[in-house]
């Protein structure tokens, strides 16, 4: 069961304006990856359902970060049909994020009170998936998409769309004001984050730095806005 309310995960990602993104296949590993990402700052982290048993691991990262760090939101992406989205809700998961709109998602996920961010790649999507109860809408792969353009173009006839992009949105300050300045309520950010490199050399210390410094210019970018 989840540990956070619908309403309580939103607001989080679109306080904070980050959503660190991950997959690892070692239980330990993951722990330190989601404990580096709460040390920085992050109060979701997403777990990707990629590799093979990546549902065991999360089951374990649940029962681990529940005691370790209760403050955190864990929640699981690349979910692409309605039954995996249920196996994930009753492991404990916070939120549910997917690269393609399902509507099987979508009912599940409402049944549950549980956030669905779908992946959209046009307005009639994001339409449809407002339509389905996304409060916030994942636009991916948000620079073959169309960038923070795209974004913009969207926000000026839906100015009520609160949109997350995920895939190129880099941790530098030219890439996080130009999505943000377009209208972004978030950004999802993964491999350009938690690096590989970091991943291999268990730098942890590194990720949590990364987390931190993105979280800061997030912040200052909006404090000028």
């Amino acid at each position: 069961m989840a540990r956070f309310s619908r309403l309580e995960v939103l607001q989080r990602m679109i306080e904070d304006g980050l959503v660190p993104i991950f997959y690892h296949p070692e239980v330990e590993v993951a722990q330190e990856v989601v404990r580096a990402c709460a040390r920085g700052g992050a109060r979701c982290v997403e777990f990707t359902n990629r590799g093979d048993r990546a549902y065991q691991v999360f089951c374990e990262l649940t029962k681990w970060a529940e005691k370790e760090l209760p403050q955190v939101a864990l929640g699981v992406g690349s979910v692409i049909d309605a039954p995996t989205c249920a196996l994930y809700i009753a492991s404990g998961a916070d939120f549910i994020v997917g690269p393609v709109l399902d509507e099987g998602c979508a009912r599940t996920a409402n049944r549950r009170k549980i956030p669905y961010l779908p992946g959209c790649g046009s307005a009639t999507e994001i339409s449809r998936a407002e339509e389905l109860g996304a409060e916030i809408v994942k636009i991916f792969p948000g620079g073959q998409v169309g960038g923070p353009a795209f974004v913009r173009a969207v926000r000026g006839p839906c100015p009520w769309t609160s949109i997350m992009p995920t895939g190129g949105v880099e941790p530098t300050e030219e890439s996080l004001r130009t999505w943000f300045e377009a209208g972004a309520a978030c950004v999802g950010m993964g491999s350009k984050l938690i690096r590989k490199d970091l991943l291999q050399k268990r730098d942890f210390g590194a990720i949590e730095q990364a987390v931190a410094r993105t979280l800061e210019i997030i912040r200052r970018i909006r404090d000028k806005r």
